[in-house]
């Protein structure tokens, strides 16, 4: 029977089209991860700010629009002044003033808004033209629910700052709120990375690195995490020397609540010695990770992210105390809080340079056409 060259396109052409798609739809994926990086940041600010309760109701869609006259501004800023936090921190405050904490709170919320729109569409878009392999698309889905549902985490945290004698959010929801959009960016990042890069095969011959890879990761998330109490708590507000507090290593009143579990997340001494704790132990695990990678030289990529990983935690490190040094100056802890997602990046690009290599998911027109 004679070849139909017409019936079976080149197989370097099929090949070239899957890697296209992955390749789009990663750097989409990569779209997405910046803007949760800067919602990282407009976070920090109105945290910062204290702008975050400036908007008392969660309106999704109609919140979307601001106040358009001077009457629509005067009944927000009155409902704004029935709250604690103006009542003990903005007494005497005038329209002006609100009008600043209120812009920075709707931009806050329309950037959250402009990434589900950002997610949803393209995502509709790739999974009907079969750009994205079937299996990862309920990945995609649930990370989008998710997504939704940390407006919802979100309002739930700030709801928290009108309880009586609040001027900010309880602690443990703004972890909640912080941990859920960390997650999510590490899921999108992972995919995304995952459809750009193959797994490497040289990676088993490197175990040290695995090893210590996985370890800062899971140490630098939980240093994160013990940083979103010391902001909740206003930690880094006392005991601005370094590296003793109050004339010791180990402040005295570390324990003094009880039941003991309850000094990790309210009790500001024990909050911030535990948060310097687990940076110094970030820090040498980094810097653990980039001699192994460099003693035994493993494959570039590996090495680079080990590098970058290093650097960004001693960035964090030096950022961190000099914010504390300099007692929480805006643009430092800012800086503090958007490097931390950097660092996190780093170890995630690290993990996945040492993927080992497994069957995944194939992105692109179809996996039979992967394989013709």
């Amino acid at each position: 029977m004679p070849f139909d060259a017409a019936a079976y396109p080149a197989l370097p052409e099929r090949r070239a089209e899957g890697r296209t798609g992955r390749r789009l739809v990663a750097f989409w994926l990569f779209a997405v991860c910046a803007m949760i990086l800067v919602m990282v940041v407009l976070g920090g600010v109105t945290r910062l700010t204290g702008s975050g309760l400036s908007i008392m109701e969660w309106a999704p869609l109609a919140g979307a629009v601001p106040p358009h006259d001077q009457a629509e501004w005067r009944k927000l800023f009155a409902l704004y002044q029935t709250i604690p936090q103006y009542r003990l921190l903005h007494e005497g405050m005038g329209l002006d003033g609100f009008q600043r904490l209120f812009w920075l709170e709707w931009t806050h919320r329309l950037w959250g808004r402009l990434i589900g729109i950002v997610f949803f569409v393209p995502l509709v878009a790739f999974a009907l033209s079969g750009r994205i392999d079937r299996r990862l698309v309920p990945r995609l889905v649930v990370i989008f629910i998710l997504g939704g549902l940390q407006g919802a985490v979100g309002w739930f945290m700030v709801a928290s700052g009108f309880f009586p004698d609040s001027t900010s959010v309880a602690p443990a929801r703004l972890v909640i709120h912080l941990a859920l959009a960390l997650a999510l960016y590490a899921a999108i990042l992972w995919t995304a990375l995952g459809l750009l890069r193959p797994a490497n095969a040289l990676s088993p011959r490197y175990p040290l690195v695995r090893v210590l890879a996985w370890a800062i990761a899971g140490v630098l998330a939980v240093t994160i995490v013990a940083g979103g109490f010391v902001a909740g708590t206003h930690a880094g507000l006392e005991y601005n020397t370094f590296p003793l507090m109050d004339g010791r290593l180990v402040p005295a009143n570390y324990a003094r609540l009880h039941p003991f579990p309850r000094n990790l997340t309210q009790n500001i001494a024990a909050v911030q010695f535990d948060h310097r704790l687990l940076a110094t132990l970030t820090g040498v695990l980094a810097l653990g990770v980039a001699l192994a990678a460099f003693a035994r030289p493993a494959p570039r990529g590996v090495r680079r992210a080990a590098l970058a990983l290093a650097g960004f935690v001693g960035l964090q490190y030096a950022l961190g105390v000099t914010t504390l040094l300099f007692v929480v100056p805006t643009p430092l802890a800012v800086a503090h809080q958007a490097n931390a997602v950097l660092a996190l990046t780093a170890a995630i690009v690290l993990l996945s340079e040492l993927r080992l290599p497994t069957r995944g998911i194939i992105s692109g027109r179809s996996r039979s056409q992967e394989r013709a």
